[in-house]
């Protein structure tokens, strides 16, 4: 809106900005016709006048210095080589899916790789450079990456609790992993069948999504992933809502939020919040969805990539709450942006493109 001490009032500049955009089709269907003194917009350089000079007329707005405009997500490696699964645990290679860095830079952050056989005060380092941290799928559940997986979540909780907001993405593994820490029980998953498996999310009853990933969902989205199925599933272990409400560790952790159905009816929680932390456990995929392509199953409608990108825009308006503000070269020198990503996507199967460090 233009200024209360404005010549123009909305409504006479709409109807400028309509006569300037149409002149050019007036004066060639119209030759016979000559238009003298054309009206400029604020934008024509010709308008010097300071009464009607664009920059008195539109003045940004200061950003807010509470917020970080500038994010940086640190993502963990996993064991192998994520392009042929020949190289496990025992190696020191190890890979992050291309389409988890996509998910981040959608939503307006760049990406720090955390490598997990990096020494620990690296890692620990890294995350003095970030603003929140994603753990992603996979199957690694003992170890040296569980253990790293530990004591990087360990602290995202110190961070918290001392007051510098640090949010975390836990997926598919990462969801498992985090069940198995907090309830510090290894053993507390539970097998099921959902292995290569679009599905739906059914909201738990009376559930409120104020402040959760769902909260700037469309209202007629919402009801699509109750209906339609909007997200992909590929995993073998998860947690059903009994077991979750019945450990006292997860119960007092973790809210959930949403459950699915594996192929064979068993309910398993598919999206769970943190009550007290900005941590939440996806046990689907959301970054499959706009930028994976080996699975035919995986969805690609409009509203599965709307999903995707509602995600990623929650998690990174939490990593712009973090006050962390690092130095700059130092981020520059850690991007992902030094590191080349590898096409793996010939196949027909498995990640569509990875970066693997060795």
């Amino acid at each position: 809106m233009l200024p209360n001490n404005s010549p123009s009032s909305s409504s006479t500049f709409q109807s400028k900005l309509l006569y300037y955009l149409w002149l050019p089709l007036i004066t060639s269907s119209v030759s016979s016709t000559k238009l003298h003194n054309p009206i400029m917009l604020p934008t024509d350089p010709d308008v010097t006048s300071p009464s009607t000079s664009y920059k008195n007329h539109f003045i940004c707005p200061a950003s807010d210095p509470n917020l970080n405009f500038r994010p940086v997500i640190g993502i963990l490696s996993h064991p192998g080589d994520g392009a042929s699964g020949r190289l496990k645990n025992g190696t020191n290679v190890s890979f992050i899916a291309a389409s988890y860095v996509k998910f981040v830079e959608a939503a307006g952050a760049r990406v720090i790789p955390i490598v997990y056989t990096d020494p620990i005060d690296v890692i620990l380092s890294k995350l003095d450079l970030v603003n929140g941290v994603l753990f992603t799928g996979g199957w690694a559940k003992r170890g040296l990456y569980f253990e790293v997986v530990q004591k990087i979540f360990q602290k995202v909780l110190e961070k918290n609790d001392a007051g510098q907001f640090f949010p975390c993405y836990a997926i598919c593994l990462g969801f498992e992993l985090l069940t198995m820490i907090v309830s510090k029980d290894n053993k507390i998953l539970e097998n099921f069948s959902a292995s290569y498996q679009a599905s739906t999310l059914q909201f738990v009853d009376s559930v409120s999504i104020e402040g959760t990933v769902f909260q700037r969902f469309p209202p007629e989205l919402l009801i699509k992933l109750s209906t339609d199925c909007l997200v992909m599933q590929n995993h073998k272990y998860g947690i059903s809502p009994e077991t979750l409400k019945g450990n006292h560790r997860l119960s007092s952790f973790f809210n959930i939020i949403t459950t699915s159905t594996d192929k064979d009816d068993k309910v398993y929680v598919s999206t769970a919040q943190a009550h007290h932390y900005p941590i939440t456990a996806f046990q689907w995929h959301p970054e499959k969805n706009a930028f994976e392509w080996g699975y035919s199953m995986i969805p690609h409608s409009e509203d599965a990539v709307q999903v995707t990108q509602h995600v990623a825009n929650f998690f990174i308006s939490e990593a712009r709450k973090s006050p962390n503000r690092p130095p700059t070269q130092d981020v520059l020198d850690n991007l992902i942006y030094n590191y080349k990503s590898t096409f793996c996507g010939n196949r027909g199967s498995g990640y569509d493109e990875v970066y693997i460090f060795a």
